[in-house]
């Protein structure tokens, strides 16, 4: 190859690379972290984790971008082979380049598609790995004549034994196959990822110091309060929450507040009233979303309601947190059927009707300015942060403004609210 194509592929490859490795880890800590929010997620136009969320962000049950790292990983194998090895190919790597490089391109244009026509979102991060495919294509296919790729089985056997007798090539080679291939079966799956982050918010939280909590509720009581138009029945402290079941932070704090709630419910009975609405996003029930993020949440939340009629609406809503991963409109159905015990027929029925009701919901949402999912509301109190510890904090505060909770039966844990 010439100097200047040499310097386009490394830098190409290297550029890909980095931005499909902080994909990975932007993707991974998303799932892994349900308090995490990336850089790169700007406004709803520009959004690296509605595309990482979106049925178009996995393949296999893995984050797109792994497969991204192994691809430009392979590139720059291939330059190595080229350029630092210099291993003698029968017609030197850009075949095999161009050939590799015509999967990425039409990969990489679906899920461009997939991102700015469907979801109508833009992702920094997946912007720079489309540019870096389609100029690595480019950079393989000037001067290079498509019957070199037709020959390339021909001489595999030959380029096989060039590189075995180069040890410095040999050896990336087989780093790179073995590093790839532990890669993709040890990475965690999107569910399994979704089970420890269940598992850490159902932990136990730290403890903190007196001058730590105190700083804590000072924050807190700075936060402004709205007009939530739910019903006390009676409790000193109403927690709403708007959630969409397709969620993955949703679904971590669903069980992650089960023991917060269950602890006060048990010291306080009827003190604490526990409000769950929905706030879908999917345009179909929540007009206000540009673009379908989760394209079975408003099927999901329709279920859910017409399994109250069966006393089954609770049982349903656990068991789409807990199959967030092969939710789809059919499964939805499906799982309305023989867990929610709602027929098909009555599912057809009052389907526009608990559509209606969603909608409503979604409507109060943009009301109270809530544009993420999920949002707490504790006694009109937007909380900032999505942790079940501070929610723990916020009702705590409220318990003992009402005079039920003296400060020495606090329990002493919440992380900072921010």
């Amino acid at each position: 190859m010439k100097g200047s194509r040499r310097i386009a592929i490394w830098v190409l490859a290297a550029v890909g690379l980095v931005a499909s490795a902080t994909s990975l880890f932007t993707h991974y800590k998303l799932l892994a972290d349900p308090g995490y929010t990336s850089f790169c997620d700007i406004n709803a136009a520009v959004s690296c984790q509605a595309a990482y969320l979106s049925p178009y962000g996995s393949f296999m049950g893995r984050p797109v971008a792994l497969f991204g790292v192994a691809w430009f990983g392979f590139v720059l194998v291939l330059a190595f082979i080229d350029t630092i090895a210099a291993v003698a190919l029968r017609d030197g790597v850009l075949p095999y380049l161009r050939l590799s490089s015509i999967a990425a391109a039409a990969s990489v244009l679906y899920l461009a598609f997939a991102a700015f026509i469907v979801l109508n979102v833009v992702c920094l991060l997946c912007l720079i790995t489309y540019v870096a495919v389609l100029g690595l294509l480019g950079a393989s296919t000037m001067g290079v004549p498509m019957k070199q790729i037709a020959s390339l089985p021909r001489h595999l056997v030959f380029d096989a034994r060039a590189i075995l007798r180069r040890p410095m090539a040999a050896a990336a080679l087989l780093l790179f196959m073995s590093g790839a291939a532990l890669a993709l079966v040890l990475f965690p799956s999107e569910s399994a990822l979704g089970a420890a982050a269940v598992e850490q918010t159902t932990q136990a939280p730290p403890r903190t110091s007196v001058d730590e909590r105190t700083e804590l509720e000072q924050v807190y009581r700075t936060l402004p309060r709205y007009t939530v138009p739910v019903t006390s029945d009676g409790a000193v402290v109403v927690v709403v929450k708007f959630a969409d079941l397709q969620c993955p932070p949703c679904r971590a704090l669903y069980f992650g507040l089960r023991p917060v709630l269950a602890k006060y419910q048990q010291r306080f009975p009827g003190a604490v009233k526990f409000v769950s609405k929905d706030f879908p996003l999917e345009p179909e029930c929540n007009p206000g979303v540009p673009r379908a993020i989760h394209p079975a949440a408003c099927e999901a939340a329709a279920a859910v309601r017409l399994a109250g009629a069966h006393g089954k609406s609770e049982m349903l809503e656990e068991w789409f947190y807990g199959h967030q991963g092969s939710m789809s409109p059919a499964a939805v159905r499906e799982a309305a059927r023989v867990v929610g015990g709602v027929t098909p027929e009555e599912f057809e029925r009052g389907y526009a009707r608990a559509i209606g009701q969603v909608r409503a919901d979604a409507g109060l949402a943009w009301l109270l300015t809530v544009s993420q999912t999920p949002t707490f509301f504790v006694n009109g109190r937007k909380l900032p942060s999505i942790r079940p510890e501070d929610v723990d904090l916020a009702i705590e505060i409220e318990l003992r403004r009402a005079g039920l909770l003296k400060p020495a039966q606090a329990p002493a844990v919440p992380h900072a609210l921010r």
